[in-house]
């Protein structure tokens, strides 16, 4: 079995509207994709928005053992927003297509046929690029992603529903669809003395979030800040600043819905097959103050219950899409509140910043027999060219040991004009992949000065 890698890493059912990323952040995605190098595996094809460094793949296939001639990546031409993002102008392109046909030919000798297409995120664009090769039955789930399912799957306000009707507990909350729902369902929320969070249907990472306070004092944590409205006028006057911001533009519907302060975000991630759903993988969310990180598993800190509640409701919740037709990654998102009750908050149907994680960090190079005995932490920090990254973690004796499992691994660079690297220390508990990160950030932080 061969696999087409698509790294779509930003889709507008992602983070919303493209065009409106700045040059940098499309920089960095475009970088960011080159973490599909991760699961390539002999005579896999890759499709990334550019080509990745010499440096960093060389250090992928030393880590994974997958010799690099085995590999062929593609990059095709640049689109209307550049060559960051794999937008649909550039999966659509003919000579895109031609160039996929002869790789997969020359990998298989039989085109399609043995072929598994993994995207990022498998929208219609997707469907398209396998119907046009004729793979179609490469593609868990074509039929319904070629509809358009994968919006659903990632809509914060379908989630609501689905979530609902399956029994899924979900914070206090609605969709609205104009101002006046909007400011009357924040004004019920603050005026029984509790906070809210108002999300745009479409986006990531917690920056399409903005927390609601009736009075100062709270710290946000999944969204970028809090703002303080005190009474019904100031409510009004949010809601008529920030409605073409909250819905962008009155394209999409807002989730409001009640915010539980000091509670810890959490998610159970699965892979959603025809006749299954199978467990990828736990972990908590680090928030300053949206996500900057992850510890991986979960059970690091949730206690044995509501661990098991996570995992348990969390399937549930997950064979709710299965039965609508989704095939792929599905992370249910949710949180422990202060009164420790797990609360589903949304869902991601796709690869996220997490599955590498577990897919290819803990499973692939760690292995299933030690995998019980080791924590992950990742996260993000100020680094110097890739090369200088790898060699200052070599020099100072942190970098990944096989014969370990432990140590550090750059996952990615986010290129030049980023200047960051994203990375996952691997140690043994909790307070050694800590002290690892006291190390390795500051290392890379003075290299990069």
């Amino acid at each position: 079995m061969r696999t087409l890698l698509i790294g779509n890493t930003r889709t507008e059912e992602m983070v919303g509207d493209l065009a409106a990323l700045s040059p940098q952040a499309r920089e960095a995605a475009g970088y960011g994709a080159h973490r599909m190098l991760w699961w390539a595996r002999e005579g896999d094809v890759l499709v990334l928005p550019t080509l990745p460094d010499e440096a960093f793949a060389d250090y992928v296939a030393a880590l994974t053992g997958t010799p690099r001639a085995s590999v062929t990546v593609l990059a095709p031409a640049p689109g209307r927003l550049g060559s960051g993002l794999l937008t649909p102008d550039r999966l659509a392109d003919p000579a895109l297509e031609e160039a996929l046909r002869g790789a997969l030919r020359k990998a298989q000798g039989s085109g399609p046929a043995g072929l598994r297409i993994t995207p990022v995120y498998p929208d219609a664009t997707v469907a398209d690029l396998a119907r046009r090769l004729g793979a179609e039955a490469a593609l868990p789930g074509f039929a319904f992603h070629a509809q358009g399912g994968s919006a659903l799957v990632n809509s914060k306000a379908a989630f609501r529903a689905v979530a609902a009707g399956a029994g899924v507990p979900i914070a206090p909350g609605t969709v609205v669809i104009d101002p006046g729902e909007a400011a009357r369902a924040i004004r019920a929320l603050l005026g029984g003395g509790h906070c809210a969070i108002a999300k745009q249907e479409f986006s990531g990472g917690g920056l399409g979030n903005e927390i609601l306070a009736p009075a100062p004092g709270v710290e946000p944590a999944g969204a970028p800040r809090a703002v303080v409205l005190p009474d019904g006028a100031a409510i009004d006057a949010y809601v008529a600043e920030r409605w073409p911001w909250l819905t962008e533009g009155g394209r999409h519907r807002l989730v409001v819905e009640r915010y539980y302060a000091g509670a810890v975000p959490v998610y159970a991630e699965f892979v959603v097959a025809d006749h299954a759903v199978e467990l990828t993988g736990t972990g908590e969310m680090l928030m300053d103050p949206v996500v900057v990180g992850e510890i991986v598993p979960a059970s690091a800190r949730l206690t044995a219950d509501a661990t098991a509640e996570l995992i348990t409701v969390g399937r549930h919740l997950c064979e709710a899409y299965r039965a609508l037709g989704y095939r792929g990654t599905i992370s249910a998102d949710a949180y422990l509140t202060p009164q420790g009750e797990i609360r589903f908050c949304e869902a991601n149907g796709r690869i996220t910043g997490s599955t590498h994680l577990h897919t290819v960090m803990a499973e692939r190079l760690v292995g299933p027999a030690v995998r019980p005995r080791r924590v992950l932490l990742g996260g993000e920090c100020a680094a110097p060219s890739f090369p200088a990254a790898v060699a200052a973690l070599d020099a100072a004796g942190l970098g990944f040991d096989p014969a370990t499992g432990t140590g550090v691994v750059l996952v990615n660079d986010f290129g030049p004009a980023a200047g960051a690297v994203m990375y996952c220390v691997i140690a043994e508990d909790v307070a050694g992949a800590r002290e690892r990160q006291r190390e390795t950030e500051p290392l890379l932080a003075k290299a990069a000065a």
